[in-house]
């Protein structure tokens, strides 16, 4: 059996580990997921640049919420304030979020910038592209950029200036319209790791010169700004030998192309006839006035006789290449005697130069996202900062794969039904098999009977897949929610609730059904209305025009 049913089998069973470790770990710093509306505690910049509308909306085909990006070719801000400061200097600090391109992306970013602590007075309704930050890091797309973004911005100790230092070679931005998790585990050996769906993309270190441009730590030595070329300095390694005389029979003025005089017009050239002439078939338009449109004339077609025949109209000898062509004489390239090589300026100690065991990372006081997009549809979800990697896979595994999981399959029935009736049968066969061996697991024994009457109708209706799979989810996982978050509660109601779920379920399943077909008549309808009312398409008129 292939990869993505048994994926899904396997985020299913997976998923009580992931929710038992979220639940008995203090690692989480910071959590957001916007389950709840935003308002009142994101705060959207009220600078005049940021019209972008923010909504909090669910995720295409999902009951989860996240943050939408809702309209195109805007610019869009909005910050949340940490209750304390992260320091990213002790141990290792993780970066976890989730974006979903709904609409693709062609060019916009889907980034975040984690704020270092502002100045003085500064309000989070002034947050725009100037707040500095400590860390951007997410995707980036338009044009030739296609990347995932990790930037440092690091304080310069010497000077004290902030250089932004960016990580060379990312990776690139998945081209699908399916939920991602980006992640950056900043660790305490100086090394970063980005990883996408769980799985590492890149690695690098803070203090390597071949990971980040500019490097974090800069050259011993630098150009002496002050220092110039002497002005006899020769960089030219040949000149023109001076003693070369040009060649007594070297011609400049010959051409390069003669004509060929032992060529021969063909037999039979029409030196007569045009190469095109009027097209006898066309006629002036009823419609053609002369005076507003001009003098009609008749669009010109390629003279049929000169397709029959050699050619036509005046014959001439083609060219050929001049033998006794040489161009114009330079004389022989040499050594240069007075060669010094290309000038370089001395190199002087770099005033900016220091050292450091490890980077003097600002610490994170605020989350933004401050960005600018030809796209809407962009949904922010599940935004993390922890200080164990193990917390942002628990994160993954409850959080984004089951939704991953099912957009995937949606997207397997889809291509499976664009292939035709064979490959969506073979695809419903397989999600089938999966649903069944679900139907097996343990702990859902109490609720077989109904979940496999829920299979059974599906086989029936192959029309609702997707639905049967939606169906058997919420089943799951309001019986896996019951199961861990439920304490002691009296097993009958629990029973009672269970029997709920799984009869909405079968109800969503038949007004499914019901809708795709009403769905189905009604494009009909507008279809045949479409074809009946369709305008005639505009006359062109055949001819040119000849200006008075």
């Amino acid at each position: 059996m292939k990869a993505v049913p048994l994926g899904l089998a396997a985020a299913l069973l997976v998923l009580c580990v992931s929710i038992v470790q979220l639940r008995a770990s203090d690692d989480e710093i910071f959590y957001e997921s916007f389950d709840e509306s935003f308002e009142g505690r994101w705060i959207v910049s009220e600078k005049d640049d940021y019209q972008g509308v923010w909504k909090h909306s669910k995720s295409e085909g999902h009951d989860d919420y996240g943050l939408l990006v809702s309209e195109k070719a805007r610019k869009y801000a909005i910050v949340k304030e940490l209750d304390e400061p992260v320091s990213l200097k002790d141990g290792t600090v993780v970066l976890q979020f989730e974006t979903r391109l709904q609409n693709g992306l062609e060019c916009g970013g889907a980034y975040l910038k984690y704020l270092r602590p502002q100045d003085a007075g500064w309000k989070a309704k002034e947050f725009n592209n100037e707040s500095p930050y400590s860390i951007m890091f997410g995707p980036d797309k338009c044009g030739a950029t296609n990347k995932v973004h990790f930037i440092l911005k690091h304080k310069n100790p010497k000077t004290g200036e902030y250089v932004e230092h960016h990580l060379k070679n990312p990776p690139s931005v998945p081209a699908d319209k399916l939920s991602h998790v980006y992640t950056a585990i900043l660790e305490s050996g100086n090394d970063v790791r980005i990883l996408i769906d769980g799985s590492e993309k890149k690695k690098g270190s803070f203090l390597s010169e071949d990971d980040f441009e500019p490097p974090l730590i800069p050259a011993k030595t630098i150009p002496d700004p002050d220092d110039k070329k002497p002005e006899d300095w020769d960089e030219r390694a040949k000149i023109p030998d001076p003693d070369a005389v040009k060649p007594d029979d070297w011609d400049e003025d010959a051409p390069v192309e003669i004509e060929d005089v032992e060529a021969e017009k063909p037999e039979g050239w029409l030196d007569d006839e045009p190469e095109e002439i009027d097209d006898p078939e066309a006629t002036k338009p009823e419609d053609w006035d002369d005076e507003e449109d001009g003098e009609w004339e008749a669009p010109k077609i390629d003279n049929p006789k000169c397709e029959a025949g050699p050619g036509c109209g005046e014959w001439k000898r083609p060219m050929k290449r001049n033998p006794a062509y040489k161009g114009k004489w330079h004389a022989p390239e040499i050594d240069n005697p007075n060669y010094k090589g290309i000038w370089k300026p001395r190199q002087i100690p770099n005033p900016s130069y220091f050292e450091i065991g490890k980077p003097d990372f600002d610490p994170v006081a605020a989350i933004g996202i401050e960005i600018w997009t030809m796209q809407d549809g962009i949904l922010f979800d599940n935004i993390l900062i922890a200080k164990d990697e193990k917390i942002a896979t628990a994160y993954r595994d409850a959080k984004w794969k089951p939704k991953f999981e099912v957009e995937k399959e949606k997207e397997k029935a889809e291509e499976a039904a664009a292939a035709g009736p064979d490959g969506l049968a073979e695809y419903q066969k397989k999600v089938f098999d999966v649903l069944y061996k679900i139907a097996d697991i343990p702990f859902l024994s109490q609720y077989k009977s109904k979940i496999l009457d829920i299979i059974e109708k599906g086989e029936k209706q192959p029309n609702l897949t997707i639905g049967i799979i939606v169906s058997v989810l919420v089943v799951f996982f309001t019986i896996l929610l019951r199961i861990v978050f439920g304490g002691k509660k009296a097993k009958q109601p629990a029973k009672r609730e269970e029997t709920s779920a799984v009869a909405a379920a079968e109800s969503s399943n038949d007004q499914s059904g019901s809708g795709e077909k009403e769905g189905g008549e009604e494009k009909e309808e507008a279809g045949a209305g479409a074809g009946a009312g369709a305008a005639a398409p505009p006359r062109r008129r055949s001819g040119a025009r000849r200006d008075n």
